[in-house]
């Protein structure tokens, strides 16, 4: 075995302290989570116990804590459908040439550079001036929209690009209709990539701040809530809270990715089944 060279060595420590960097500041305040009654919200802790999470779980502990969750979910849910739906349209219908969709392309792509505070404010005043509701669920969907559908649609750009029409062609070939070759032909072959820009759609919905702050009305959801927390609530119940927030996150990716390995497995089988019976 060859001796590994010495950048080998150099560019192993660059990334060890890269992943450190990353997940430091979470892991730091998983520990602090666990700090005993007395504890504060720093190192060296006093004693260790479930006391704060505890806490967070009681009527006077936050504020509005588990209706902000609610929310996030709920929003997350609906922007995770919308995404997915408007991503596969929008795919499908670049699949050809038509005019503007250079411009289109671009503008869909510029929701992405311009400030997200700014997407907030003006997206707040065309509800508040046309005489609009600015809610969560009106105001704050709408502007997450513009964050998440452009991911979306450059993931369904991607696929669709690589896409191997000819299995259209047969399908329609044996008689399908155009609704039946989109739902047994071509959902299924991109199934595993609709569950990945589901998961990007609800995650990025779920801890969205800036675009949400000035859209949301009146109910905050959980981004802003923690935010409105760090302001009067100076305990590690807020460690607490950011600890069940991120193994929720963690379980919500979990649940994705399994989803997507049975896709593929399903995918598999189906395969090695059509190469049986031939």
């Amino acid at each position: 075995m060859e001796p590994r060279p010495r950048s080998f060595y150099v560019l192993s420590v660059f990334f060890a302290l890269f992943v450190l960097f990353l997940y430091g500041p979470t892991l730091t305040i998983g520990i602090l989570s666990f700090q005993g009654e007395g504890g504060g919200l720093t190192f060296p802790m006093r004693g260790v116990s479930m006391y704060w999470f505890y806490d967070l779980f009681e009527q006077q502990a936050v504020g509005d804590i588990w209706g902000s969750f609610r929310r996030s979910i709920v929003l997350g849910l609906m922007v995770m459908v919308t995404t997915v739906v408007v991503s596969v349209m929008g795919g499908l219908a670049f699949r050809k040439k038509f005019a503007g969709s250079g411009i289109l392309f671009y503008l869909i792509i510029t929701a992405l550079v311009i400030p997200s505070i700014l997407v907030s404010l003006g997206v707040g005043l065309l509800f508040s001036q046309s005489g609009l509701n600015v809610h969560w669920s009106t105001s704050g969907f709408g502007a997450q929209l513009t964050w998440t559908l452009p991911f979306g649609l450059l993931i369904m750009f991607a696929v669709f690009n690589r896409f191997d029409k000819s299995f259209e062609e047969a399908a329609r070939d044996l008689g399908a209709s155009p609704w039946q070759t989109i739902r047994y032909v071509v959902l299924p072959i991109i199934a595993p990539s609709l569950i990945g820009v589901a998961l990007f759609g609800f995650t990025l919905s779920y801890d969205e701040f800036a675009r949400t702050l000035l859209t949301a009305g009146s109910y905050n959801t959980l981004p802003l809530e923690i935010y409105g927390m760090t302001t009067n609530v100076t305990s590690p119940v807020l460690y607490a809270l950011g600890t069940l927030t991120t193994l929720f996150s963690l379980l919500i990716i979990a649940v994705f990715l399994v989803l997507a390995l049975l896709s593929n497995r399903r995918k598999a089988r189906a395969g090695s089944d059509a190469g049986k019976a031939v």
